[in-house]
């Protein structure tokens, strides 16, 4: 499945996107991040939560065209940018 990404994810966006990945939870899922525009901290960490539970799940979560934004933003809060890259389920 693929999921976009909204522009803005931040507390307004946080709880449907949370909703639309437990919704597709237990499948591999790609995240179209090409429409990214800004990234608050509680969008990165769900972000980051949902790559952990797919690893757990022992299932595949991959970012898609990821915005020059997004890159910025997730790096400026210290996340990992090996994170943006494809996750495969080792």
């Amino acid at each position: 499945a693929v999921l976009n990404l909204p522009a803005v994810l931040d507390l307004r966006s946080a709880e449907p996107l949370k909703a639309e990945l437990m919704a597709l939870r237990g499948n591999p899922v790609s995240l179209d991040a090409s429409a990214v525009e800004r990234v608050g901290g509680l969008g990165v960490q769900l972000l980051l939560s949902a790559i952990k539970t797919w690893k757990v799940d022992g299932q595949v979560l991959t970012f898609l065209n990821v915005s020059n934004a997004m890159s910025e933003q997730w790096l400026s809060f210290g996340a990992s940018p090996s994170e943006l890259v494809a996750q495969d389920a080792a």
